[in-house]
């Protein structure tokens, strides 16, 4: 599931290539014929996400609510002038992709509009430049600014957003159950954005036992919790993946991320890109190898529906 860095990074592309255009809205599918039918010909005026949720507004108060969930995804395609903040310097994105024309193309060639959907598109967003797709998202509804308000105010603060007080209130938030940690960081009302990855990678790097009760952590620890989220997540946002783990941890070689080099790691000259796939995590998918920091073995188990990774000496329990 697409955790929240990557609906942040769709906010934006939204926000670039669409903002200010009226739009074509349909349902290829015809399952949201009738929200479809609502949007159609307005004005998108605004982007936005918070956790999971993506948000794009019309010049008619209504609101595009989407959660992509498992399987939802969005794909982009038009002319060269096409692009947006999202499509620059990605190295992997998850839940959208991008299909964009001719690169030797000025832009001076009229634009011939979209093609025929492929598949399951559930509702059609085109411009005078490009289109977006959705296949597969949990949520796909019109509704209005208020119920959209109301759908934020079921949720925890965003990292990504990390407003004065989040962290206060995350701590909060936290310290008033008894769930394990590593259950509460998956619950959308405690904190929006956070899914299995950095639910896992997190809690190692706070060294923190996935089992703690959220009311056994202090508040000092809670803050610190928060504070790290959002600096992984805000990386996340950056590179277009989830990288959680230090330079010196990453392999040196053709395809080393650029970031080593301006953390002061040697790289070699040709060296840019990033980091294998292998490198990228602590605990994450790593069940049966050795950890990075101790050589213990890294264990998994189900919580809250979810596979779960960690270090049984890192992350032990604390007397």
């Amino acid at each position: 599931m697409p955790e929240g860095h990557s609906v942040r990074r769709l906010a934006r592309q939204f926000g670039d290539v669409f903002t200010g255009e009226a739009l074509a809205v349909s349902s290829p599918q015809g399952r949201f014929s009738g929200g479809a039918a609502l949007l159609d010909g307005r004005t998108m005026v605004a982007a936005e996400a918070h956790g999971k949720h993506l948000f794009l507004h019309f010049d008619n108060s209504l609101v595009l609510h989407v959660h992509l969930g498992l399987y939802g995804a969005w794909s982009f395609g038009g002319d060269s002038t096409f692009t947006g903040a999202s499509s620059i310097g990605a190295h992997r994105r998850v839940g959208e992709q991008e299909a964009f024309g001719d690169p030797d193309d000025d832009g001076s060639a009229p634009y011939a509009g979209p093609p025929a959907p492929v598949g399951a598109v559930r509702v059609r967003l085109a411009g005078r430049h490009g289109w977006a797709d959705l296949r597969g998202a949990t949520t796909c509804e019109t509704i209005t600014a208020a119920e959209a308000d109301a759908v934020l105010a079921r949720l925890g603060p965003d990292p990504l957003r990390n407003l004065r007080g989040d962290a206060g209130r995350f701590a909060a938030k936290l310290r008033s159950r008894k769930t394990p940690l590593a259950a509460l960081l998956m619950d959308q009302k405690v904190i929006a954005g956070v899914g299995n990855v950095y639910r896992a990678e997190v809690l190692f790097r706070r060294r923190l036992d996935p089992w703690l009760p959220g009311s056994a952590l202090p508040d000092g620890d809670a803050r610190k919790l928060w504070r790290d989220i959002v600096a992984v997540m805000t990386d996340g946002v950056a590179d277009g993946r989830i990288i959680t783990t230090p330079p010196k941890y990453w392999r040196l070689d053709g395809t080393t991320a650029a970031k080593a080099a301006a953390a002061g790691v040697p790289v070699p000259a040709k060296s840019a890109g990033f980091p294998h796939g292998d490198d990228v995590h602590f605990v994450y998918k790593r069940q049966g190898l050795p950890c990075r920091v101790c050589r213990t073995v890294v264990l998994i188990a189900e919580l809250a529906g979810r596979n779960l990774y960690w270090c049984p000496f890192c992350q032990q329990p604390q007397e």
